[in-house]
């Protein structure tokens, strides 16, 4: 009975899981000195070099996103031909990743009356796999080359069929998420 409860309990957990956000950046650097930006070209990095994941279709949902996103922060696109402040470049990393669930049945049982009465236990170990998404934003100084910003998001990935509008409404929002951490106060 408990094993039947568990698994439904785990996917409940791991439909609500949140997005994990992080940020790193250079403290020395002036931040509200850049005003423009520019693609690192690769603009869009993935990891594995998946074909499932990697599409020209992907690529263009989150050049959009990340497009959308810095013109609201101020952050004006260089023109064709032209550097800007920063480069973006954007890494979508894919991990594989078990966890094992152990449960216990039976055994000891007490009553403050009758004592203590120890049955037969047993456990039962479960193996599951699962798929952790990283999107990774990095801004570079387009001057020295050098980091100055990260961001990244990180959440388990539920098993599709997605289709183009929900692909298209998680990477906005992930790239959101992400870029709501910039600049840094």
């Amino acid at each position: 009975m408990r094993t039947r409860l568990l698994l439904p309990l785990l996917l409940l957990l791991a439909a609500c899981q949140t997005v994990h956000l992080e940020r790193d950046f250079d403290p020395e650097r002036n931040f509200s000195a850049y005003r423009s930006w520019s693609w690192q070209e690769p603009a869009l990095q993935y990891r594995p070099a998946d074909p499932r994941l990697k599409s020209d279709l992907t690529e263009q949902r989150v050049r959009s996103a990340v497009a959308d996103q810095l013109d609201q922060r101020g952050l004006r696109q260089a023109p064709s031909g032209k550097p800007g402040d920063l480069k973006v470049q954007v890494w979508l990393i894919v991990d594989q990743r078990q966890e094992q669930v152990t449960t216990y049945s039976g055994g000891y049982w007490n009553n403050p009356w009758y004592g203590y009465w120890s049955g037969p236990g047993y456990g039962e170990t479960r193996t599951y796999d699962y798929r952790v998404g990283t999107l990774q934003i990095d801004f570079l100084d387009a001057r020295d080359g050098k980091l100055v910003w990260r961001g990244s998001a990180q959440q388990t990935l539920r098993d599709g069929p997605y289709n183009p509008t929900e692909r298209t409404r998680m990477i906005r929002e992930t790239v959101a998420k992400v870029l709501s951490q910039y600049p840094p106060s």
